[in-house]
């Protein structure tokens, strides 16, 4: 039996995930940025300073970039309270991490170790071991050039290309560069053909130098965009008269795509059905992979209320969401059930919109005699207010207290007020949700949230996880 403490410290841990699962420091529906940052930073200043181990631990789950960037830069400003051992095994939990980020996120990071004076061995060698690990250091300099420059004088280090030195610190001193695309932006300061051998982000710049239409523009750099470059652009490029902007559906992640389709007016989405449809079922599809068709009977409460619209800074993400894991849930499924919050029943068309009745949903979801209910919702349960905690009380103590459903609730918004995300009852499990493509991994994690495993297993899992990660690392750097 786990002690009093272990039970706190497994409560905690899971606690802290959910908040960096799901916060990002902006403003919510029902919190603003102020509220959010305070609830995390104290999160975060509890964890490091009570569970150490733990806190690292996490940086193997399934959190946002965000709040991995804040554990990673808050382990290098501790470095001395760490002990050798527990340097090196944040070290590599650290470089793994790392690898995975975005690297403009990952240069904002440096920035702030920077920033904070923060320069012992550890962080010199984790920066360097993470550049010298970059496929292209020359295109990291033409897109991302100041901040490269800020990672390279911060951590005393200098390029292995003499050229490339000289182009971070001094890039118009030489008359040619050896490197292609140094050379492309170079040559770009004068000519405009050159320009188009430039990623997007850094021929923008040189468009506008130029006084390139942007329609011109935005038709001749397409083939240099990213993916989501091209799905971010391709509506306002339409609107320009550019056709060629056309961004492949079918390859775009899941919850990016269901952000895209509810951003598109419903009247297009009616126009456009058999393309969208297409799309979020292939992306589906990829998602759930060997597991598709697996889970048996499954039943899902999706709230599509009007707070689901989010915030300015994260808009209709809650519904998003609960857009992609409907996707998600119908391809993971034997037979699936999707029941919105609005009573709609074309979740291509949906849209934030009236109450939260989840209590009269679930009932509803309950007389399907599923063998999984999933609940998508940011809790928030008023009409009426209470009934969906009644309702899953009386359910779990009283009509099936043998657990023959198996019943989860995801939440995609963070709590500020309770440094949590909002549960529905203390009967059900929650975890909270950035990401549908996380939805399998987070119904497994769930399992500790409902308090039948322990401290122990919960470490295991998170050991496994890490263990894991490390793993697919070793084996992308062996290729």
């Amino acid at each position: 039996m786990d002690s009093y403490g272990d039970l706190i410290a497994a409560d905690d841990v899971l606690l802290f995930v959910n908040a960096a699962i799901t916060s990002t420091g902006q403003h919510e529906f029902h919190s603003d940025a102020g509220e959010q940052r305070l609830s995390l930073d104290f999160l975060h200043a509890y964890m490091l300073g009570n569970y150490r181990d733990l806190y690292a631990g996490v940086l193997a789950l399934d959190i946002n970039d965000y709040n991995a960037a804040l554990i990673i830069r808050r382990l290098l400003e501790t470095t001395g309270e760490a002990t050798a051992d527990q340097r090196r095994s944040e070290g590599r939990l650290i470089a793994c991490r790392l690898a995975t980020l975005p690297p403009q996120r990952v240069y904002g990071l440096f920035d702030a170790l920077r920033r904070a004076g923060v320069n012992n061995r550890r962080t010199r060698a984790i920066m360097r071991d993470w550049l010298s690990a970059r496929p292209d250091l020359a295109f990291d300099a033409v897109k991302y050039r100041s901040g490269l420059k800020r990672a390279l004088r911060h951590a005393h280090l200098a390029p292995a290309a003499e050229e490339l030195g000289a182009f971070v610190f001094a890039p118009l001193t030489r008359k040619h560069y050896a490197t292609p695309l140094l050379e492309s932006w170079r040559r770009a300061h004068y000519e405009q053909a050159a320009l188009y051998e430039l990623p997007y982000t850094a021929a923008e710049g040189f468009a506008a130098k130029h006084g390139i239409p942007r329609d011109v523009f935005l038709e001749r750099i397409t083939p240099r965009m990213t993916r989501l470059e091209t799905l971010r652009l391709q509506e306002s490029a339409h609107k320009i008269g550019t056709t060629g902007v056309q961004a492949d559906l079918t390859r775009m992640p899941l919850t990016r795509l269901a952000t895209y389709v509810l951003s598109v007016p419903v009247k297009d989405r009616l126009r456009r059905r058999a393309e969208l449809t297409h799309a979020l079922e292939s992306a589906a599809g990829r998602v759930a992979g060997s597991h598709q068709g697996s889970w048996g009977e499954v039943t899902a409460v999706l709230d599509d209320s009007f707070s689901t619209f989010g915030s300015v800074h994260k808009r209709r993400r809650p519904l998003a969401v609960a857009l992609a894991c409907h996707y998600l849930l119908a391809a993971l499924a034997g037979n699936y059930t999707g029941l919105w919050t609005s009573g709609r029943t074309d979740a291509l068309l949906t849209h934030p919109h009236g109450p939260t009745p989840v209590g009269r949903r679930i009932l509803d979801a309950l007389d399907t005699a599923p063998s999984r209910l999933v609940i998508v919702s940011d809790g928030w349960d008023n009409a009426p207010p209470g009934l969906a905690a009644e309702v899953l009380r009386v359910w779990r103590t009283r009509l099936d207290p043998g657990r023959r459903t198996s019943i989860v609730h995801l939440n995609p918004v963070y709590d500020a007020a309770d440094f949590d995300v909002r549960r529905l009852s203390a009967t059900v499990p929650t975890a909270g949700i950035r990401d549908a493509e996380d939805l399998p991994a987070l119904v497994e994690l769930a399992q500790f949230a409902e308090g039948r495993t322990g401290l122990a297993e919960l470490i295991t899992y998170m050991d496994t996880r890490a263990a894991r990660m490390m793993s697919g690392r070793n084996q992308e750097r062996a290729r």
